[in-house]
């Protein structure tokens, strides 16, 4: 019973943690955003080329921009929950091309133990942990980028642990004198290689599709993100936004097809992005929703931050509103160790 509990705790507090579709799945936290540019333009951003924290995100945005690049991300996320990943991509050659490795993770701290009748036992600690290397190819003669990251997952509750496997296939359009970027992905393809008490559980599966575009007149990147395509019904109805009538009858939310369908989409904005100093901003409909409180505008789903480039340094930061209870920061800094094996030219596409 103690270890029935103690699953059905992590879950629910996993499911709380994320906002997301899931709840349903075993690590969650693939899906949890770490990079602080990332963050603030949303949270689901598929096309930045020049950052080296975003293949972890998207495995074809793996190019020659980023070799030599280190990235470390950490956020104190909310009750004391702390996440962060770091990020590294280095050019082989000009035959071979970058390979990327990553490493990602989610340290929940000291909980309280407790049996099947609520009495405490004491704590135990949990924690997730994903090691990830990753590759993309650039289709001859052409501006199509397709990539890939393997995932080595492990994830610890007291004395209970499950490892997992997982595959990132990603693919890009990207041409440096085009302002339309675009981009789809297929995240968590994959299987646990080891269970936590015998139950095979799946893995969090997404299907995102992402967008750019860069104003010809104004230092204005827009980002548009489609995400959770394999299934359609994200919404879930909030108990928030029930309502009691004066017999008692209580009526539960109702969720649109239009509401339904914004839950999928998250934008972004980012001002001034190739200077030295640019301010970002993002919305994400469905954390919004899920958040929200009956008659208390709460802001949630919103984030915002600015990025710092420092000759070799720069330092990213973003501040994301969850709820009224709690906002969270997100710190990021990312180094270019310099020394570039190549900077191939690439031609205009025909």
């Amino acid at each position: 019973m103690r270890t029935r509990f103690l699953a059905l705790l992590f879950l629910l507090f996993l499911k709380n943690l994320t906002a997301q579709v899931g709840g349903e799945e075993v690590y969650q936290f693939l899906n949890v955003a770490t990079s602080a540019r990332q963050v603030a333009l949303g949270g689901e951003v598929l096309t930045l080329v020049d950052d080296v924290s975003q293949p972890i995100w998207n495995p074809a945005t793996i190019t020659n921009e980023i070799d030599r690049e280190l990235a470390v991300n950490y956020t104190s996320y909310l009750s004391g929950v702390s996440i962060g990943s770091a990020s590294f991509a280095y050019t082989f050659n000009n035959r071979f091309g970058t390979m990327h490795a990553s490493v990602k993770y989610l340290n929940y701290g000291s909980l309280i133990a407790a049996d099947e009748e609520g009495n405490e036992t004491g704590s135990f600690n949990a924690s997730d942990i994903a090691l990830s290397i990753g590759y993309a190819y650039n289709i001859p003669w052409s501006d199509i980028f397709i990539g890939t990251n393997i995932k080595f997952i492990n994830s610890s509750i007291d004395n209970f642990s499950s490892n997992g496997i997982a595959l990132d296939f990603g693919v890009l359009y990207y041409n440096p004198y085009n302002p339309w970027r675009f981009s789809i992905v297929a995240r968590n393809l994959g299987a646990q290689l080891s269970t936590f008490n015998g139950t095979s559980e799946k893995l969090p599966f997404e299907v995102v599709a992402g967008a750019s575009y860069k104003l010809d007149k104004v230092p204005l990147r827009w980002y548009l993100t489609l995400d959770n395509l394999q299934k359609w019904q994200v919404g879930v109805p909030n108990p928030s936004n029930s309502t009691t009538d004066l017999d008692g009858n209580t009526t539960n939310e109702e969720i649109s097809f239009l509401d339904n369908a914004f839950r999928h989409v998250v934008v972004g904005a980012e001002l001034f992005p190739e200077s030295a100093i640019n301010l970002r901003i993002g919305y994400n409909f469905r954390r919004s929703k899920e958040l929200q409180l009956q008659n208390v505008r709460t802001f949630g789903g919103i984030s915002f931050g600015f990025g710092l480039k420092m000759d070799k340094f720069k330092l990213n930061y973003a501040y994301s509103r969850f709820h009224t209870a709690t906002n969270v920061s997100t710190f990021s800094l990312q180094m270019d160790l310099g020394g570039r094996n190549y900077k191939p030219k690439r031609p205009k596409s025909f």
